[in-house]
């Protein structure tokens, strides 16, 4: 499998998370991804009821097939559901026709349908990665990751995938999933970030001894990093950021704005500088995000902003 890159996409907005987007303006996203050098790409089912899916395949058509890398997500299927086509996906935040609705389904049949699935969506015979999306929202966390990484790893020994893992925003479902034997990548969300890293005391140190690798997704936690001046209003776990978590990345901006550093750029840089983070990958709704988040990728950091942070206790 080709190296993911220090920056990857992710294909939440792709789906109309909270926001629609047309196709032509999902095409412009996706082509400053690739002009910017991306090669990984992260979609899921869950996505928009698999507009997400549809769409990057559309775009990765004319793109030679060796040179980008695909990760999707099973454990949601998705099933026909004519009752609820007029409304639309208030249970997912999509702003899409639900016409389809996900069903839980860890089962090594579910697995397999679901990546069958995807590929139809995608247009492609194969993904380089699969996650199992969100055990931890299953009713029975550890019954579903035991039901699902036999069938993930099947579907590596097939040759149908080349690595196989987690995507959560949950530790204890990474480390079931990691203390299996069987992973190769976990797409930890949320997890591991400027703002809190409840990743660090035993998931990285688990990954650094096992061999696994890490994505890092929600850098911003939902959008309160993006900018250097959060305040009220902003999300935080896809909802409205509670006062003292905005007062916390208030205060780790003005840290970073002592060292002439914009907030976002430390929250872009923070993740990568553990060996075992793999990418980082950027959402989008515009061609600018792309430019602009590459580019905060490649700045310069002093080193002291590190030190500053990790003596005032932001950092372990």
């Amino acid at each position: 499998m080709p190296p993911l890159g220090r920056a990857g996409f992710g294909g939440a907005n792709l789906g109309n998370l909270f926001t629609a987007m047309s196709d032509e303006e999902a095409t412009a996203v996706l082509e400053a991804a690739w002009d910017a050098g991306i090669r990984y790409f992260d979609t899921a089912p869950h996505y928009g009821l698999g507009l997400a899916e549809r769409r990057l395949g559309a775009f990765l058509t004319s793109k030679p097939r060796d040179e980008f890398v695909v990760s999707t997500k099973v454990g949601r299927r998705l099933v026909h559901s004519p009752e609820t086509s007029d409304e639309l996906d208030d249970e997912g935040g999509f702003v899409v026709p639900a016409d389809v609705r996900r069903v839980w389904d860890p089962s090594a049949g579910g697995v397999r349908s679901s990546l069958d699935e995807s590929l139809e969506r995608l247009g492609l015979d194969r993904v380089d990665v699969l996650f199992l999306h969100d055990p931890d929202e299953y009713d029975d966390m550890e019954a579903s990751v035991a039901s699902a990484v036999p069938a993930l790893v099947a579907l590596r020994e097939e040759g149908l995938v080349r690595a196989v893992g987690i995507g959560s925003k949950s530790v204890p479902a990474h480390l079931a999933g990691v203390r299996t034997g069987d992973l190769d990548l976990l797409m930890v969300a949320g997890r591991y970030t400027l703002l809190e890293q409840p990743a660090a005391p035993e998931l990285i140190p688990e990954c650094r001894e096992r061999g696994i690798g890490i994505v890092v997704a929600g850098a911003f936690n939902s959008g309160l990093l993006a900018t250097s001046t959060p305040g009220p209003g902003a999300r935080y776990e896809y909802g409205d950021a509670p006062a003292e978590v905005v007062e916390k990345a208030q205060r780790l901006a003005m840290v970073c704005g002592k060292f002439g550093v914009e907030l976002p750029a430390a929250a872009l840089q923070f993740p990568l500088r553990e060996p075992v983070i793999r990418s980082v990958v950027l959402g989008a709704t515009e061609p600018a995000h792309i430019e602009q988040n590459v580019a905060r990728i490649a700045e310069q950091i002093p080193e002291a902003l590190w030190e500053q942070l990790a003596a005032e206790g932001f950092l372990p």
